[in-house]
């Protein structure tokens, strides 16, 4: 089921001319989540579009989010249970670099 919801999410955001998106595997950095879903949108408007593509046919199949964070922000935050999405506009996703976090912190193992 994770990787079919996971597959789906991607799917719905480049439906909608998501940029740059890629997903992490996060299983062995954090407890927080599986599986980190980033992209990024052109303006604040954009990034909102992706959102409600994702939640929007999600809810069709009966998929909820468990929390939505930022929807008015340039960082909207779409918490799936083992999949964290991240919506960003490009300046935003810049400052933040999460790829390159997830990239850097060490397994726990």
């Amino acid at each position: 089921m994770e990787n079919q919801l996971l597959n789906k999410i991607v799917k719905l955001l480049d439906d909608k001319k998501a940029i740059d998106l890629t997903t992490i595997d996060v299983k062995e950095k954090t407890t927080l989540a599986d599986y980190f879903v980033i992209a990024s949108g052109t303006v604040e408007t954009h990034i909102k579009a992706l959102a409600d593509n994702v939640e929007t046919e999600l809810k069709k199949e009966e998929i909820y989010p468990n929390k939505i964070e930022g929807y008015n922000t340039e960082w909207i935050l779409m918490d799936y249970g083992d999949i964290v999405v991240h919506i960003f506009t490009e300046k935003e996703r810049q400052n933040y670099k999460l790829e390159e976090l997830y990239k850097i912190v060490p397994n726990s193992k």
